[in-house]
C-alpha cells in the first residue's frame, strides 16, 4: 500500500525557506589568520614614533678599514733593494682610503705597508710587499713611490691590487698625515593608509546568520585588509625619492593635486640599490636544478658576514622558497646536485605569534618565516633582514575612526582605519634577497 507521508523534500518552500542547514550559524571560518609576519616583526623590534616630519633621513656609515686597497697600472720590475720605484694608481680603484673629497693625492698614504696581489679572490698570487714612501699628483694621475719590503725582486702586473696590511714609520719621525671620511644619508617617508567600510542603517539592525552583526564582520575584515596592505607596501612599495633623496617629497600628487607620499619597501630598495655580485652582494639568483651545496655555503658566507646581534637572521619566505629549502635533502634537490644535506628543523611557533622553521647553515641559523604576501611572482623569493638596520617609522599613531559620516541625518555607518607610517632601511648590503627559479 502506497504511503502518503510527507517527506523532507528537496524543492519548494520546505526546502528553500523552512529547513535550517546551518550547524553553527554564528561561526565563519577564514583563511590567512596570520597575515602580516613582516609588519609584526618590525613593529615589535623597533618602532620610532613622534617623528617631526613624515619624510625622514637616516645616517649610515661603512667603516673604511674593513677594505683598504687600490690598483696599479704598473708592470715594471721592483728590485730587492732600498731604491724607490714609481707606480701609477688606476683611476677609480681606491677603496677604503679615499679621504674626504675622494682625492687620490693624500699624503696619508705615506707609510702604508701593502701586499701586492694579482686579484682579490681565493687562488690569487701574492707577489710581494711594498712600503709607500711618497705620493705625487692627485685624481686619476696619482703616482706613488714604493720600496720593496721582501727579500727578492718581483714584477707586478697592470691591474694588480695593493692591499693595506699595516703601516710602518721610521725612527724619530713626526706623526703622519691624517684623513677622514663623512657619514652618508639615506631617505624614506611615511605614507597615509586609509581603509573605509560602510553599511546602511537597515543592514545594521538586521538579524543575520553567519555573523550576527555585519558591521562587526566588516570591521574585522577591513582591519586585516588594512594590515595586509601595509605589509605589501613595507615589502614592495615604491617611492619617487627612492632611498637617496633623488627627488623632492612633492613630486607625486593625486588627481586633485594633493601631495601623496609613499614609503620605499625593503624588497624594492634591495632590487634598486643592492649589489648582484661581490662580497657585499644583496641580490641572489638561484637556479633550482643546478644549485649545489658549495653555492649554498658561499652564499651563506655573504649573508652572515655581518654577525647579527641576535645570533640568527630572520628570513621571510614565500611558499615556494620554503618548499625549496624543504626539498633540498631530497634526490631532486641540493643533495642530488652535490651529495650533501642541510638541517631544517620542525615547524615552531614564535613568541610574536607566527610559525617558523630553523635552517642551519655553516655560518649561522636562518629563521624561515612563511609570509602570505610573498605569492604569485614572489612565490619563490626569500628576504633575509638585519634587525639592526631596519625599523618601523610611525608619523601618526594608527587609529580606528568610527562613524565618520553623519551629515544630513545619514542613515548608515561609515568607519575608517587610518595610519601614517613607513619603514626605515639602512646599510642595504646587510639585507639579502634570494630569487629561486
Amino acid at each position: 500500500m502506497a504511503s502518503n507521508a510527507k517527506t523532507l523534500g528537496s524543492s519548494g518552500v520546505l526546502y528553500t525557506d523552512r529547513r535550517d542547514f546551518y550547524m553553527r550559524p554564528n561561526v565563519v571560518k577564514e583563511l590567512w589568520t596570520d597575515v602580516t609576519p613582516f609588519t609584526t616583526v618590525i613593529a615589535n623590534q623597533q618602532t620610532i614614533s613622534g617623528m617631526a616630519d613624515p619624510q625622514f633621513k637616516m645616517f649610515e656609515h661603512r667603516n673604511p678599514w674593513q677594505k683598504q686597497y687600490f690598483q696599479t697600472s704598473t708592470s715594471s720590475a721592483l728590485a730587492a733593494d732600498n731604491a724607490a720605484d714609481t707606480w701609477a694608481v688606476t683611476a677609480g680603484s681606491v677603496v677604503g682610503m679615499e679621504g674626504e673629497g675622494g682625492d687620490y693625492g693624500y699624503n696619508s698614504w705615506i707609510g702604508l705597508e701593502c701586499e701586492v696581489w694579482s686579484g682579490l679572490t681565493p687562488g690569487s698570487t701574492n707577489r710581494g710587499v711594498v712600503l709607500i714612501t711618497a705620493v705625487a699628483g692627485s685624481g686619476s694621475s696619482a703616482n706613488i713611490s714604493v720600496k720593496n719590503m721582501t727579500s727578492s725582486a718581483f714584477t707586478p702586473a697592470s691591474g694588480d691590487y695593493l692591499v693595506v696590511v699595516g703601516n710602518a714609520f721610521g725612527e724619530g719621525t713626526v706623526s703622519g698625515t691624517a684623513w677622514s671620511d663623512e657619514l652618508s644619508v639615506v631617505y624614506n617617508q611615511c605614507q597615509i593608509f586609509k581603509t573605509p567600510l560602510e553599511i546602511t542603517g537597515t543592514l545594521l539592525e538586521a538579524s543575520l546568520r553567519g555573523n550576527s552583526s555585519e558591521l562587526a564582520r566588516l570591521r574585522d575584515q577591513k582591519s586585516q585588509e588594512h594590515k595586509i596592505q601595509k605589509e605589501r607596501a613595507f615589502l614592495f612599495g615604491r617611492s619617487p625619492i627612492h632611498t637617496t633623496g633623488a627627488f623632492s617629497d612633492d613630486d607625486l600628487t593625486d588627481a586633485n593635486g594633493n601631495q601623496v607620499r609613499s614609503t620605499m619597501g625593503i624588497v624594492s630598495a634591495i632590487e634598486k640599490h643592492g649589489a648582484t655580485s661581490g662580497s657585499d652582494q644583496s641580490v641572489f639568483s638561484i637556479t633550482e636544478s643546478s644549485y649545489a651545496y658549495g653555492d649554498f655555503v658561499d652564499d651563506m658566507e655573504k649573508v652572515f658576514q655581518y654577525v647579527p646581534e641576535a645570533g640568527m637572521k630572520r628570513a621571510f619566505c614565500g611558499p615556494g622558497a620554503l618548499g625549496y629549502w624543504s626539498k633540498m635533502a631530497g634526490s631532486s634537490g641540493m643533495a642530488g646536485n652535490s651529495g650533501w644535506t642541510v638541517n631544517l628543523g620542525d615547524m615552531k611557533r614564535d613568541a610574536l605569534g607566527f610559525n617558523y622553521r630553523l635552517l642551519e647553515t655553516p655560518h649561522g641559523a636562518l629563521q624561515l618565516i612563511p609570509t602570505p604576501v610573498l605569492r604569485d611572482a614572489y612565490n619563490k623569493h626569500m628576504l633575509v633582514t638585519s634587525d639592526e638596520n631596519l625599523f618601523h617609522a610611525q608619523y601618526r599613531a594608527p587609529k580606528f575612526q568610527a562613524n565618520i559620516k553623519t551629515d544630513d541625518g545619514y542613515d548608515g555607518v561609515k568607519d575608517q582605519y587610518m595610519s601614517d607610517e613607513g619603514i626605515g632601511v639602512t646599510l642595504i648590503e646587510s639585507h639579502k634577497l634570494f630569487k629561486i627559479s
